[in-house]
């Protein structure tokens, strides 16, 4: 058996040094590697959210997305292409399987995982750091992963361009900033708050010594690759008259009006449980410690994107993706600490760092992963914590009423039928599972529903979900209840508590193409 010098970092008094021991080939194998630790880990969380993903059923998110994954363009709305892309993915894949659609933002959420994992390694993390670092990004994992949603890619991308930033710093190879380029660039074809992390890094190349790289033309060249990335759905919003920022206009003010960006500050400390002191280590190192001072860049990426959230009135969840920078950073602070300040106290510390670890875990799962029996115990508790498992029942439902509204209709009124949503998640649901039952394609004014338009004839009968009594009669000479919304459980939510009533109605008051002008509207 050969032996060679394997080489650990470990923090003295804040600065890393390296000492020498001997181990075996065998040891140093891709199998007994951090990284394929990390890959286990990240498998396993893939695993559970694939067990757990079928459980009840398609969210009101969700649906808008399959949708738009069979209409893809380079914009959409609500949102950039990229999620409605991996939703296309996953119908050629895996066709209506709700797990299977679900599988690409859980696989984007373990990538996440395994980058902060790397980014401890990468600071001079050993085991012990690399995994702490890793296990503090599953909660979220966990959460994001559960729903096919941009969260979960906008999250990725933020951790990837993290990732290549340190190791830019590290390494000082200016080549990094094409990999930076490109990350922001599929970052803001996903998200548009990646905008946001960018300005954390201009300001981290302007206040600190990574001014250096602005002499570098691949500083320019990454600078140049983002814009190209992006160029597609700035295109596209120019031919759509930039529609995107009346989205975000009125969604901004509408979470403001009803609360949702009040409680910002208090957001990150409910998002990091009890890993905030780890985080708040990491910030510590990238701001204040002098061994961290290399890696000052990283500290400017959380603290202006922070700043930025805070004065624009941003909701909690919009800075998540920030933390896994802070959980490697703080994860390989607190080794080191333990090894020089506090080494008596090491076992104990780490034992109360698993535990809180752990219970994050537990308490997130039990509440972001469909996996309770619907009225249960488990379910009552989650369900008041996390109102979106509300928001996964009744759709089948709908479109099980819906035709059996249709089928009770004279044979006259059939033949020029339509049916008006007044929301994403109901007009998803009706063109998901509406085939099934030989329904027309639902129509909307909702986001991207609108851009696409009423159909190619105007229908004369239409049978009209999500709205009043009074906005139906308002708009039609004739319209008759016909039936409410429902879900098997008899769990109230959005649609059966706000809007419940379904009609039948006859003789729109205006032309077609006229009501249609004025039936955008966003949610």
């Amino acid at each position: 058996m050969s032996a060679r010098p394997c080489y650990h970092r470990q923090f003295r008094k804040g600065v890393p040094r390296v000492e020498t021991e001997t181990v075996s080939k065998g040891e140093t194998s891709f199998w007994r590697s951090d990284l394929a630790l990390l890959a286990g880990i990240a498998l396993a969380t893939i695993v559970v959210h694939w067990i757990t993903g079928g459980k009840y059923g398609f969210h009101r998110d969700e649906l808008a997305t399959l949708e738009d994954a069979r209409h893809l363009d380079w914009g959409f709305v609500a949102y950039p292409p990229v999620t409605p892309f991996f939703g296309r993915l996953s119908l050629i894949l895996f066709g209506r399987s709700l797990a299977g659609f679900r599988f690409f933002a859980a696989l984007a959420e373990a990538a996440a995982v395994v980058l902060t994992g790397l980014m401890a390694r990468e600071l001079g993390g050993r085991r012990g750091a690399v995994l702490v670092a890793a296990f503090a990004a599953i909660p979220f994992c966990l959460g994001a992963g559960a729903l096919m949603q941009y969260v979960s890619f906008d999250c990725f991308f933020w951790v990837l361009t993290a990732y290549f930033v340190l190791r830019l710093l590290k390494s000082d190879d200016a080549r990094w900033w094409l990999a930076i380029g490109a990350s922001l660039g599929l970052g803001m074809e996903t998200k548009w708050t990646m905008g946001v992390l960018a300005l954390g890094i201009v300001a981290g190349v302007m206040l600190t010594d990574a001014r250096r790289f602005l002499r570098t033309k691949w500083l320019w060249y990454g600078v140049g690759i983002s814009v190209l990335v992006f160029l597609p759905n700035v295109i596209w919003q120019a031919r759509h008259n930039f529609i995107s920022l009346d989205f975000l206009s009125y969604i901004h003010a509408r979470d403001i009006r009803i609360g949702r960006t009040k409680g910002f500050l208090p957001d990150q400390l409910k998002m990091t449980l009890l890993a905030v002191p780890i985080w708040v280590a990491g910030l510590h190192f990238y701001v204040v410690s002098p061994a961290g001072k290399r890696f000052r860049m990283l500290g400017w990426m959380y603290i202006v994107p922070l700043l930025l959230f805070i004065i624009a009135q941003g909701r909690g969840y919009y800075l998540a993706a920030a933390y896994p920078m802070l959980y490697a950073a703080g994860s390989v602070w607190g080794e080191g600490k333990l090894a020089t300040i506090w080494p008596g106290w090491a076992n104990v510390v780490r034992g109360v760092v698993w535990v809180a670890l752990l219970a994050d875990i537990a308490l997130v799962g039990a509440i972001t992963l469909p996996m309770a029996p619907v009225n249960s115990g488990l379910w009552r508790f989650a369900s008041k914590i996390n109102g979106d498992l509300r928001e996964e029942l009744g759709w089948q439902e709908l479109a099980e009423t819906v035709a059996q509204i249709r089928d009770r209709l004279p044979a006259e009124d059939r033949t020029e039928l339509g049916i008006l949503a007044g929301n994403y998640g109901e007009a998803g649901a009706l063109n998901l599972y509406g085939p099934d039952h030989g329904l027309p394609t639902a129509i909307s004014g909702t986001n991207s529903f609108w851009l696409r338009g009423y159909g190619a004839t105007a229908p004369q009968t239409v049978i009209v979900t999500g709205f009043s009594q009074h906005w139906v009669e308002e708009r039609f000479a004739s319209c008759e209840l016909a039936g409410h919304t429902s879900n098997r459980y008899g769990v109230p939510n959005e649609e059966t508590e706000n809007h419940p009533d379904i009609f039948v109605c006859r003789g729109l008051k205006q032309s077609w193409p006229e009501f249609w002008k004025g039936f955008r509207r966003f949610g």
